[in-house]
């Protein structure tokens, strides 16, 4: 588990710092002065904003950022109202919070670490969890769901992504050469039981990560099996861009659950 880490925190401390990514793109200053004013959204899937409701009141409201650096979604949050925690894997993602908190001065608290293991902070620490799809990283999502559940008060709210699990039946590097749409690999998928060691190395070299799929028995079930109520779903789109596979199906989807009082 801590290569794994350590592969995942190299590759997207490359992707930060190549810049290319849509995923590390930092807000401007124009996106904060809105949110300032009541006027924002985020997502925790590629394209479709959360539904505001979601969220309840962000005034003072304790939130934990978890897995969703690179300037983007966090500064947004903190404009919005809520004293805001970012806690990610890779500490050049979390420059990137840094540095619009900086610009625009933003209170953010910066942690590096691992989604599963939220050991420093508290019980009951945070009213709110934002996590963006980012569990495809790590092999075995139950821990993360469990210490969401338990570093959030009662009645607090996970706001969670996660990917559809069929996406990752394909063999995504021969669709784009052209090849077909022919489910080639069993569920749930994990890379390194299908690449070879010079196969990660130079996905890394091109800032890829490892990635890991999950069941829905794990991604939803997990949350209802950690103590959560389920309150509300929706799936989302990418583009074609992206992925071929975006016209045929949803890629993706969130969840949003409420720890009972």
């Amino acid at each position: 588990m801590d290569d794994i880490l350590s592969i995942n925190r190299q590759a997207w401390n490359n992707q930060a710092r190549q810049g290319e990514s849509p995923w590390v793109q930092p807000v401007d200053a124009p996106t904060i002065a809105a949110a300032r004013k009541g006027q924002w959204s985020v997502i925790l899937t590629p394209t479709k904003p959360v539904p505001a409701q979601w969220f309840g009141d962000l005034s003072d409201c304790c939130l934990l950022a978890l897995a969703s650096g690179g300037g983007q979604q966090v500064p947004v949050l903190a404009a919005a109202g809520a004293l805001v925690t970012s806690f990610d894997n890779s500490d050049a993602q979390l420059d990137k919070d840094g540095q619009v908190a900086e610009r625009e001065s933003l209170n953010i608290t910066l942690e590096q670490g691992d989604m599963a293991d939220l050991s420093r902070f508290q019980d009951a620490s945070f009213d709110l969890i934002f996590h963006p799809v980012s569990n495809v990283f790590v092999p075995d999502v139950n821990p993360v769901w469990l210490e969401c559940y338990r570093v959030l008060r009662p009645g607090g709210r996970l706001l969670a992504g996660f990917m559809n699990p069929c996406f990752f039946l394909f063999d995504h590097e021969d669709i784009e050469r052209g090849g077909e749409f022919i489910a080639k690999f069993e569920l749930p998928y994990n890379d390194p039981d299908h690449l070879s060691r010079a196969q990660i190395e130079s996905r890394m070299l091109d800032g890829g990560a490892i990635e890991f799929s999950h069941s829905l028995d794990d991604q939803i079930g997990g949350q209802l099996d950690a103590g959560f109520v389920l309150k509300g779903f929706y799936e989302d789109r990418w583009d074609n861009e992206a992925t071929p596979l975006n016209q045929l199906m949803p890629t993706s989807m969130a969840t949003l659950c409420i720890k009972p009082t």
